[in-house]
């Protein structure tokens, strides 16, 4: 994990919000920023794109967090023996991600399921893993394949499911331009590939319809 070295604390609603990055790479990105701005034919001298490349620097920062987080060692972190062995679903997890072709958003949500075989994790972990994988320049089949990979190799569970449905920006601003699309992909390994009842009912039980 990186050391991150510098950082800004405000007060909002009774407790401290702290924002960090890295100095260096934050001067080096907002560098390059600025000369992307001039590029595409703009001023960023003039008062509202003075400070862009410096914000612009920190919050792409951000939005690739997950370059910085072990998934692996998420799960890990509250793996716990139990002598559970029915389903557990989180299902509507909120995700962001960048599309690595155009760099441009895609933005949904993901379900995840797995069938425990000895060991749960803490439920907060799945979303976390969801995260650590989207916050990073992502297609949406690989992420799907990730998150369920995770699982499965840290769990041995008897069975993954993953299915996220999510609206690219790259198709909805640029190209094609249809707004309303939505992407949907799935992932599963164990029970949830040889059982069809079962993936069946981790379907309905989040709402989805697999064409």
């Amino acid at each position: 994990m990186e050391i991150i070295n510098n950082g800004i604390g405000t007060n909002e609603g009774g407790y401290t919000k702290i924002e960090r990055w890295d100095d260096e790479r934050t001067q080096k990105l907002a560098h390059h920023y600025s000369e992307i701005i001039k590029l595409l034919g703009e001023d960023v001298q003039r008062e509202g794109l003075e400070k862009t490349p410096l914000r612009v620097a920190k919050a792409m920062q951000f939005l690739m967090q997950g370059y910085h987080m072990d998934p692996h060692a998420i799960l890990n972190s509250a793996k716990f023996k139990e002598d559970y062995s029915q389903m557990v679903i989180v299902k509507d997890i909120e995700l962001y991600s960048m599309c690595e072709h155009h760099m441009i958003p895609f933005y949904g949500k993901a379900h995840v399921a797995y069938i425990p075989n000895g060991y749960i994790t803490g439920l907060s972990k799945i979303a976390r893993v969801v995260e650590a994988f989207a916050r990073r320049m992502q297609v949406q089949e690989r992420l799907t394949m990730q998150i369920r990979d995770c699982i499965q190799e840290n769990l041995q569970p008897e069975g993954v499911a993953v299915v996220i449905e999510a609206g690219h920006m790259c198709m909805q601003m640029r190209g094609i331009q249809k707004q309303n699309s939505v992407t949907t992909t799935s992932a599963f390994t164990g029970v949830f590939l040889d059982d069809s009842r079962t993936r069946q009912e981790f379907m309905h039980l989040i709402g989805v319809k697999l064409h």
